[in-house]
């Protein structure tokens, strides 16, 4: 049975409360927790984590007291696999008509009876304009420009993402598990070596202070490109991109449910998910908040792509046992000299 939709309360009554919230870092504006907090007396702790497999790997470790978890698409599956995710019928809650059905892109969850969509965006390139000095419009150029200048940048630390990278320059999926499309990937991302400052998440300093010429990243660094429009920019390579979509699930273990509805209830809410959006800089699935957010945003093609960019991003799914011939590609990435 899922968990029974709860009534708002007023703020006393859910005084001493508790919301245990484990995020991806940076990945909710506080302003959010507080706004929530402030409605219901709650008290949120969040805590942070730097992947889907550092999360996964915490839950199952037994990690216990979390309520509420953010795994991307192809993580949720994973988790629902584990039985892990606790069924929530969200999607019978009244503010669950704010959400675009395209975004029920869960296998394990067609119709949001667990998890709702949180955000999505998508993973590409950011790039200081000054080193450079020159804007520049996929990987191709990139490289090309970094080569001819001695110029470096940096590769994100995770293994579907730069695989996937590998893949789509070759025009492949980012799904493919077939031992020469990987093995051809594993070659192109080789070939890049010789530019790559370092694998990391920690590179939007780097960028930004001219250390490396750019970084494989994702739309949230779009929050720098508006403090420094005249020497940063994101772009979606013109050769295509990864898509990502990240998810509020409810943990099975979760100590505090009743609350953690409250949140998923609370996040239905257009005002909310696009105060949200106005500091992460993703795209959001609760379509009236779309209106709400900034015109510089709302009207960003990078944010929100036109549909002839939206054919070429491709969004990572479960690839339950063939997930080892991904992580041996990487092993050799990682270990090429």
């Amino acid at each position: 049975m899922g968990l029974a939709l709860l009534i708002w309360q007023p703020a006393s009554a859910a005084a001493q409360q508790v919301l245990n919230i484990y995020n991806w870092g940076e990945y909710i504006n506080p302003e959010v927790l507080k706004k929530f907090e402030g409605e219901t007396g709650i008290k949120v702790n969040l805590t942070t984590y730097a992947s889907n497999e550092e999360m996964l790997a915490k839950v199952q470790a037994g990690a216990t007291g979390y309520d509420i978890v953010f795994p991307s698409v192809h993580m949720q599956d994973i988790m629902a696999k584990l039985d892990l995710l606790e069924k929530t019928d969200i999607n019978q809650y009244e503010g669950f008509k704010n959400i675009d059905p395209a975004f029920l892109r869960a296998t394990s969850d067609p119709k949001g009876e667990y998890c709702l969509p949180y955000a999505w965006g998508t993973v590409g390139l950011m790039y200081n304009r000054k080193v450079l000095g020159k804007d520049i419009t996929g990987w191709k150029d990139l490289i090309e420009t970094l080569k001819a200048k001695g110029l470096k940048f940096t590769l994100l630390d995770d293994m579907r993402e730069v695989v996937g990278v590998g893949l789509i320059l070759n025009g492949k999926s980012v799904n493919s598990t077939n031992a020469e499309d990987l093995s051809q990937a594993a070659q192109t991302i080789i070939d890049m070596k010789p530019y790559v400052a370092a694998f990391t998440y920690e590179s939007r300093p780097m960028v930004k202070s001219g250390d490396v010429a750019a970084a494989h990243f994702f739309v949230g660094a779009m929050i720098d490109v508006f403090g420094d429009e005249a020497n940063l920019n994101y772009i979606i390579p013109e050769e295509g991109a990864t898509m990502y979509q990240e998810d509020i699930c409810i943990l099975k273990t979760a100590p505090n449910k009743e609350n953690a509805i409250k949140f998923m209830q609370f996040y239905t809410r257009p005002e909310v998910a696009a105060l949200n959006v106005e500091q992460q800089t993703n795209g959001t699935a609760n379509v009236p908040a779309r209106s709400l957010t900034p015109d510089r945003i709302k009207n960003n093609t990078a944010i929100n792509p036109p549909p002839d960019v939206m054919e070429k991003l491709q969004i990572f799914r479960d690839l339950g046992a063939d997930i080892r011939q991904i992580d041996r590609v990487w092993t050799k990435i990682k270990t090429a000299e």
